[in-house]
């Protein structure tokens, strides 16, 4: 549950979502995928090759996490070689506990119970990035693994094809997106009847995995979409 300092929170995000991931697993191959099958269905997500080269990297990250409605956790064989990712995955539970940021996991090609009690390969790894950090930087590392490892995600290994996944996670992040669209402007007095108006003329459907917004063609110039 989100604490009382949630009510500062932001009510519109510079970006839907932003992804926690160790670059050389899945940056060329699974990442790309899910950033195309996002764009297509028209999800903003951080990218951290548009940081500019000026700013500070650790802090550019760090903002964009605030920034950001959901987060999703890449877990791969390697995540826990970085101690940048762990960083991250620290920070976003602090946004989920502070201003309820939306937390999701992608388990891919490892288990979770290995990510959960820091064993197997994916615990010698991350033995191995402890080795000169302090007992503090451990054990925050080590509570956030078990804390996302207990969220309930996709598992690499249940699905038979990659595609139907990522397809399945872009419709997931749509759900939720859609779910907090009138919490994120609660604060906007008399905003609810319009947007209860635009729900009921706005149909949505899905097309190959795809989600589509069907707009009665009397009602296209009388509205505007926000993303």
């Amino acid at each position: 549950m989100a604490s009382s300092s949630s009510s500062s929170l932001p009510r519109t995000w510079k970006y839907r979502v932003f992804t926690s991931f160790h670059g050389p697993d899945v940056r060329k191959t699974f990442l790309t995928h899910l950033r195309k099958q996002f764009s297509y269905n028209g999800i903003t997500m951080f990218d951290n090759q548009e940081i500019e080269r000026s700013k500070i990297i650790a802090h550019a990250l760090t903002q964009a996490i605030r920034e950001s409605r959901i987060s999703i956790v890449v877990l791969s064989k390697n995540y826990a070689s970085s101690s940048w990712c762990l960083d991250e995955l620290v920070e976003i539970f602090k946004c989920k506990e502070e201003i309820g940021q939306i937390v999701m996991t992608i388990f891919y090609e490892v288990d979770p119970s290995n990510v959960r009690k820091q064993t197997g390969e994916f615990g010698s790894i991350f033995e191995k990035t402890c080795l000169s950090k302090t007992k503090e930087e451990r054990q925050k590392w080590s509570k956030a693994l078990e804390d996302v490892a207990n969220i309930a995600g996709e598992h690499f290994l249940n699905w038979g094809s990659e595609s139907k996944m990522i397809e399945e996670i872009s419709r997931d992040v749509s759900n939720k997106l859609n779910t907090t669209i009138s919490w994120d402007f609660e604060d906007m007095v008399g905003i609810e009847a319009h947007l209860q108006k635009m729900r009921s003329l706005l149909h949505f459907d899905y097309e190959d995995g795809a989600m589509c917004w069907i707009i009665p063609e009397t009602s296209r110039r009388s509205y505007l979409l926000f993303e």
